[in-house]
């Protein structure tokens, strides 16, 4: 009997898990391409192990996507088990949600109890942002289990003084950093706090230690970079999004502080320019394309409404979101290309070119951004001053410990997107654990300070779920035009009488208040949880995810509601992000690829005449579905958004003249690539017309 009550199953954990992998992933096999960028990387990695190794956007080795491998090392994997299909490559990313809601069950429990960590683990489940992201091949939900599996290497190595595992600890970080690089060093400040305040060992030992794991934090996390940097550029791929062909550069900038000062030069704005030419069908088509050229300044500047505006991302704000923009649909609700989460066509907290809101203290409180991951904050908060109102000098216990650890984690990421400049709702899953370890570990610190019947920290708990319920109404409160007035003001009335009650039974029996404190948590899991739904029930855009009900029930989602297979929404021409309507191109930060022409794919393989690519596409969004449906070798010219200088017009002679590639496929009026590209092709090919493409087939005169 010891034996079956010691491993006895912990049937909440259970459920909880259940949800979360309901959560993130029923309804995953309705998305055909998720983020195309992503899964055209995936399938031309099956192609060869030297695409696989450099996470290889084209069949061709051209150039690499804007992020390192580790992520699409393991989907890869999971597509040459499966098969390449939406569903395979999100699969990954669906388990490691469910798996980050284990490790917060396993890292909160030790210190604070049965009850927190299963609170901790419902709210984790519960985060919206969480299940959003874990829907998707988007890279972050493998990354936060990445970060959450480290910290559980920390906790045992400083519990148990195992050197080896705290070692370990920095190591995983290090790999994080191989996911997506600088945001996975958004924890080591929480690393460096807590092993220096927990670990019992004298300062000579401790430090040497900690330079250790240093050491190994730095080689795990630069040595693919370091590799791959110390290739000649012949012999490797582009380095897709850098500014100089190189992984390191690519890292610290347009991964790094350009995402803090949204001044990405090469990156941001060249992406943010480029989509407007390739969607917006008044833009002049003859606009000189080349990157950084006056021209296509001057456009941007004339799409914003101010001729001389620097082109930085405090310039760019608010045009793209006006409804007064001269092209309405683009570029308005609440990212990029819109998708849900947008009530009543707000613009989500003002002018950020992805719907992030304005920078400031109060910025994750603006509806852009609330609706992700911030619902529990003030009951994180309230749980803090509780944890910590006892601390003393002579009394740092492991919970004071640990809750530093958790805040140490949480505040520097809440300071980083409070004044960032450039980055996207979803990234927003990086706040998750440390608001759910709070909330299910300060739970406990605030019951306790209720159940002692004195002194001003007893009114923390009722204060506490009031102002969490003021909060959770203020962001449903927008939707009500869409779900029902009921949501928001019924979570707002169960809050205040959730407190009520607690007021109530105070004194009354320890069982009854007890479980009046829970109920008072798990009345404000009401809203989280239905944001979370809220992908399966109204679809999301998955190449830029976020939670949140959609502006109609009935646009094209993936959802139950709905029921067609995704695509972003129905932009000018019915085109933006929904494929060929510019040439096949679409628009970064969109699903652009509407499927395989049948037509053109027989022209193509019945006149190949043994070159190595079927043929060259412009941008990836032309060659997606080729390369993904069909397994075939196809090049793509210029990275992500068509203007990284992947090739010149000497080494596209030279493919030419080898016999690897003979057929062209740029988008109608030139739009998807350098100029100088283009006019060479259009120079040297002759136009063909099959099946309402345009190709060019370039011979040299062979």
């Amino acid at each position: 009997m010891g034996f079956v009550k010691k491993h006895r199953v912990d049937i909440p954990i259970v459920l909880t898990l259940l949800l979360a992998a309901f959560l993130n992933g029923f309804g995953i096999w309705r998305d055909h391409y998720v983020n195309t960028y992503y899964t055209t990387a995936v399938g031309s990695m099956l192609q060869s192990f030297h695409n696989f190794f450099y996470a290889s956007l084209d069949s061709a080795g051209s150039v690499t996507v804007d992020k390192p491998p580790v992520t699409f090392w393991i989907q890869s994997i999971f597509a040459y088990v499966f098969g390449l299909y939406g569903w395979s490559v999100i699969l990954p990313q669906a388990l490691t949600g469910v798996g980050s809601v284990w490790l917060i069950y396993l890292l909160i429990k030790p210190t604070f109890g049965l009850t927190a960590a299963r609170l901790s683990a419902l709210v984790l489940a519960c985060t919206p942002i969480v299940a959003s992201v874990s829907r998707t091949n988007n890279i972050d939900s493998m990354l936060v289990f990445d970060l959450l599996l480290g910290t559980w290497f920390l906790f045992r190595g400083v519990r148990g003084n195992k050197t080896w595992s705290i070692l370990g600890a920095f190591a995983v970080i290090g790999v994080g950093f191989n996911m997506k690089m600088l945001e996975a060093y958004m924890v080591v400040p929480a690393f460096y706090l807590f092993y220096l305040l927990a670990v019992k060992l004298n300062w000579k030992k401790k430090l040497s230690i900690l330079a250790g794991a240093t050491v190994m934090l730095i080689v795990v996390s630069l040595s693919w970079a370091v590799i791959v940097d110390s290739i000649p550029e012949n012999e490797r791929p582009y380095i897709g999004s850098s500014q100089t062909n190189s992984v390191l550069e690519l890292a610290f900038g347009y991964n790094g502080i350009a995402r803090l000062t949204g001044n990405k030069g090469g990156g941001v704005i060249r992406s943010v320019s480029h989509s407007v030419e390739a969607t917006v069908p008044s833009v002049d088509d003859k606009m000189d394309k080349v990157e950084g050229s006056d021209a296509a300044d001057s456009r941007t500047r004339q799409f914003i409404g101010k001729e001389d505006a620097p082109l930085n991302e405090t310039t760019l704000r608010g045009g793209t979101q006006r409804t007064e923009s001269p092209f309405p649909g683009i570029m308005q609700g609440n990212g990029f290309i819109g998708g849900g989460a947008n009530p009543k066509g707000f613009s989500n907290g003002g002018g950020n070119i992805f719907g992030t809101g304005e920078k400031g203290v109060f910025r994750l409180f603006q509806s852009g951004l609330s609706g992700q991951t911030s619902w529990l904050i003030p009951f994180a908060a309230w749980a803090c001053i509780a944890l910590f109102s006892g601390l003393r000098r002579n009394n740092f216990t492991p919970r004071h410990k640990e809750g530093l650890f958790w805040l140490a984690w949480l505040i520097p990421g809440m300071a980083f997107f409070s004044v960032a400049g450039f980055f996207h709702q979803y990234y927003l899953i990086m706040l998750a654990p440390p608001v759910a370890a709070l909330v299910g570990a300060g739970w406990t610190s605030l019951w306790e300070s209720f159940s002692g019947k004195s002194g001003w920290t007893s009114w923390l708990l009722p204060t506490a779920i009031v102002t969490t319920a003021l909060l959770e109404w203020y962001i449903i409160q927008p939707y009500d035009d869409t779900i029902g007035a009921y949501w928001s003001m019924g979570i707002l009335i169960a809050g205040v009488l959730a407190a009520g009650l607690l007021i109530v039974v105070r004194g009354k029996g320890r069982n009854i208040t007890y479980w009046s404190a829970l109920i008072g948590l798990l009345v404000l899991l009401i809203g989280p949880l239905f944001w979370s739904a809220t992908p399966i029930v109204y679809g999301q855009n998955s190449q830029l995810p976020q939670a949140g009900p959609s502006r109609s029930a009935g646009h094209d989602g993936m959802g139950l509601v709905g029921g067609k297979d995704f695509s972003i929404g129905k932009g000018i021409g019915n085109g933006i992000g929904m494929g060929n309507v510019f040439g096949g191109g679409g628009m970064p930060g969109g699903n652009s690829s509407q499927g395989v022409n049948s037509d053109l794919l027989s022209y193509l393989k019945e006149n190949n005449t043994g070159e190595t690519y079927l043929f060259a596409a412009a941008n990836y969004g032309t060659a997606a579905p080729y390369i993904i449906d069909k397994g075939e070798h196809v090049i793509i010219l210029g990275g992500y958004s068509g203007s990284d200088p992947v090739y010149t017009t000497d080494k596209l002679a030279h493919l030419v003249a080898s016999g690897q590639v003979k057929f062209f496929m740029i988008s109608q009026g030139g739009r998807g690539g350098s100029s100088e590209i283009t006019d060479w092709i259009k120079e040297h090919g002759k136009e063909i017309q099959v099946s309402n493409s345009t190709l060019y087939e370039v011979t040299l005169g062979n």
